[in-house]
């Protein structure tokens, strides 16, 4: 018996023209990988990981990068300064709320536009015709 759906679902969120600071903003950025994940109502595998870019060696990649691993996969944060500019990635195997992501992520960083992907991934990892295994591109 196969199980219907897909293995996860990733929304990827770019956030334009964010309130002034917050793509530097460590503990900002910290505090919403944090609390995203239990107001998306997934578990944390551990506490988020937050890194400066080198704005030195890297002037137009200056900003943050960071992630939260979850039980269901990860929530992963990227800014860039220079632009105001914020990208985040949700992918989770269980649904979860598209509009409450994106609303939870306009509170926090004030962007002015948004624009937004859905991906469902691993649309034949239930399938009864098809071992996962045997899932390879060539």
């Amino acid at each position: 018996m196969s199980k219907a759906g897909v293995f996860g679902y990733e929304l990827l969120l770019d956030l334009y023209n964010c309130k002034p600071g917050v793509c530097d903003d460590l503990t900002l950025c910290y505090n919403f990988l944090d609390e995203v994940v239990g107001f998306l109502g997934m578990e944390k595998q551990a506490p988020p990981s937050i890194f400066r870019s080198d704005a030195t060696r890297f002037p137009d990649k200056a900003g943050l990068s960071g992630w939260v691993p979850l039980i269901e996969s990860s929530i992963v944060i990227h800014t860039l300064t220079p632009k105001d500019f914020i990208t985040v990635d949700i992918y989770c195997c269980r649904a979860f709320d598209k509009k409450k992501a994106e609303e939870f992520c306009r509170k926090f960083f004030g962007p002015k536009n948004v624009e937004t992907q859905f991906v469902e991934r691993g649309m034949k990892y239930y399938s009864d015709s098809v071992n996962p295994k045997e899932l390879v591109h060539k």
